[in-house]
Order: C-alpha cells, then structure tokens, then sequence
C-alpha cells in the first residue's frame, strides 16, 4: 500500500501493471500540468459561467491545494466535496492528487444536511468545500454551522458566485507543499448506491482512474476532443467523463443548464464531439431535436450510454442522427471498463454492452460454482480484475477481503 489507507494494492499487481504500461508515472495533477506545459492555452474545463485553460486550471488547484495543506491537512486524509455540477469539482480533485489528499465528490443535489453529515463523520473528513445553497433541505439547514462542533475538521470553504473567479479568495502568496509523485495513492472515494446494503466507499488511485479513462480517450479518438458530461461530476460517470478529457487533453463541459435550457444550442456552442449520459439524457435531446426538425446534432459523433440498458429504438435513432452510442457496462468499483467500439456494427451496439477494454478481464461465473465458467448462455455471476479494478472499501476490511 502506499499511503495511510488499507487497500488491495501490492507490488506484484503494482508490477504487472506498471510494465504492461496501464498504469504511469503521473498523478492527475501531474497529466494536467504537461497538458499545461505543452499547450497552456487549450481549454481544460468550462461551465456555463467560466472556462479554464489548462493553465488556469493547474494555477487554481495549486492554490487550492495550498490552502488545504495551510489548514494543516496531511496526505491520506478526506476532503468532502458537496456541489453542484461546476468547475470547482474539477479543481477540488486536481488539488487533492497534487497534495496526496482523498477527494471525495460523491455527495448529491438530493442529500439532506443530515445525510451530508453522516458521510463526512464516516469518512472524518479533514477538510469540507460546499455550496451553502445546496443540497435537498438547504433552506432549513445550514451545513457549515451543524459541522462546527466536529474537531477532526481542519477547514471548510464556502465557494462563490457561480460567475466568480474560482478559488480567488485564497491568498495568493503561498508557501506549496512538494506535489506528490505518487500516483498509486488513493484519491478518489465514491460511495456505491446502496442498493444491496450501506453504502460502501470505494478506494481508487490516480492510476486505476487513468487507466480506462487512456483507453476509451484511444479507442474513441478523444485526444484533444471536446466532452460533455450529462451526469453531473457527483456521478462516477460524469467523474470519469472529467478523467477521459484529462486523459486526452480535450475539454469537458460541465452540463449547468438552467431547466428549459437548451441542449441542442449548448451542445452547438461548445462544439461538444462526445457525451456522456443516461437514456433519459438521450431521449429527452433526440425529443428536442424533432421538435426543432434537426437530422444532426452539431459536431456530436459519440454518446456513452450508461446508469440502464438503452432500448433499441433509442440506439437507432441516435445512429440515424448521425451519433454513434457507445454501449457499456461499469461500476463505481471498476470505472467504465466495457463498452463498445465506434466500427462496431449496429447489432453489437444494440444487443450487447460491448467488450473490456485492454487492462481488464471479464469472465461469468456459474452462480452455484464460482471456480467454474458459465456457458455461453447461461445465467451467471459477473467476476473481473485488471487495471482499473478499486483497491478496496473504504473503512470495511470484511468488504474488502471479499
């Protein structure tokens, strides 16, 4: 293990990895600071407020980062994210990569205070950046004053204006830790679901992030594309949408349309190539497009479909518009590790969710034998392993053995 936290992680798979070149040398702090060398002026990330080259981008999580180490908080320690689809999320998870810190972004515009509260006890947050009008009971309660009492809690920060410079009211002389070159630390901390039991918090590192996030900016052509997430970046889809743009030094769009807002007309403006979202996204924007009488969607060639399996007519309407869907299959545990390839004929994209990218391995196991392969056919129980897999739950050592 490197770092504080107990993970999977050990130096034969550490090894593998390594020399098979799925996993780097690089944190993501560290892929956004060549992109910044290399071509400072490229956009990096935009909302409907602001858009950050990857310069800029690089300056305001280096400012942020030595913030949070100015409040005394040191690496492996939790910092909780809680707002809503911004550029600040971007920044949040640069700066805690560059100072070894565990960024956690996965709490949602539904949670109460109360839930909100319960997670940053359970992973005893170190730091807690939010939006003071966020969040489902926001108006009944406020975050920041029922967290005060917390001793474990170094600093809290109250972002700004939707249109405001982000991070700007940090000092900007400032004494900066040493980056942390490490990038099989953990990172990022999702919380699964739920939907079979507590919430679990899944550990992943900077390269187990990187990992399918390299392929599918590859196997798509992403390299230096604009992406656009429809899920917002509390998702681990819309996350990873954000690690894909990184990957290939393209540019993410934030969706913070306000309702009614037009789809079709942002996707236009921002010249978006690629989407990310669920079939509801892809229904309500074909929706918008016969009522405008549209046959094309600006320069959109690729649609990652996840969250539900997409209907077929859904698949063939979007292919009938020009756009390609990418049929897939992820978990927070795994990232989006399969997922259909753009030459792939019609029938694969719409009756299969397409195959693991390199680094990882699939196989179906029978549910009454997990040590013997199901036939083709059969019903069985999903097993994988390869690059992008966590390193393990958070707080949960029966979990993890698991």
């Amino acid at each position: 293990m490197t770092g504080p936290l107990l993970t999977l992680l050990n130096a034969q798979s550490l090894a593998a990895y390594t020399a098979s070149g799925y996993w780097g040398d690089e944190t993501l702090y560290a892929v956004a600071a060549r992109h910044a060398r290399s071509t400072p002026n490229s956009f990096a990330v935009r909302d409907r407020h602001r858009r950050l080259t990857y310069a800029e981008l690089v300056e305001a999580a280096a400012r942020l980062a030595a913030g949070l180490a100015a409040r005394g908080i040191r690496s492996g320690q939790r910092v909780a994210v809680w707002l809503p689809s911004r550029i600040e999320t971007a920044i949040a998870l640069l700066a805690c990569s560059r100072n070894g810190y565990v960024c956690c972004p996965s709490l949602h515009r539904n949670h109460t205070a109360a839930e909100v509260i319960a997670l940053v006890d359970r992973m005893r947050a170190a730091a807690v950046i939010a939006d003071p009008g966020f969040g489902a009971d926001s108006d009944r309660h406020d975050l920041f004053e029922e967290l005060a009492d917390r001793d474990f809690i170094h600093g809290t920060h109250r972002i700004g204006a939707a249109d405001a410079a982000p991070f700007a009211d940090l000092p900007g002389d400032r004494e900066e830790l040493a980056a942390s070159h490490d990038p099989n630390q953990i990172v990022y901390l999702p919380f699964t679901s739920g939907t079979t039991g507590t919430p679990k918090g899944v550990l992943h590192s900077d390269n187990t992030l990187l990992a399918t996030a390299r392929m599918m900016a590859r196997d798509w052509r992403l390299e230096g594309a604009v992406l656009c997430t429809l899920s917002p970046l509390s998702h681990n889809l819309g996350l990873g949408a954000l690690i894909t743009a990184l990957a290939g030094g393209g540019e993410l769009v934030v969706h913070d349309l306000p309702r009614g807002g037009s789809l079709v007309d942002r996707l236009e403006e921002t010249g978006a190539a690629f989407l990310f979202g669920v079939p509801t996204h892809a229904f309500d924007l074909l929706a918008e497009m016969r009522t405008r009488g549209l046959r094309h969607l600006g320069a959109v060639r690729g649609f990652r479909i996840s969250g539900a399996a997409a209907p077929a007519s859904l698949i063939a309407d979007l292919m009938r518009h020009g756009v390609t869907p990418q049929s897939g299959y992820g978990m927070t545990e795994t990232c989006s590790h399969q997922y259909t390839r753009p030459d792939d004929p019609p029938e694969r994209i719409i009756e299969t969710c397409g195959r693991a990218c390199d680094g990882y391995e699939v196989r179906i196991w029978r549910p009454d034998n997990p040590d013997i392969e199901a036939a083709p056919g059969e019903i069985g129980e999903i097993g994988g392993r390869g690059a992008s897999l966590m390193l393990g739950y958070f707080d949960n050592q029966a979990a993890t053995e698991a």
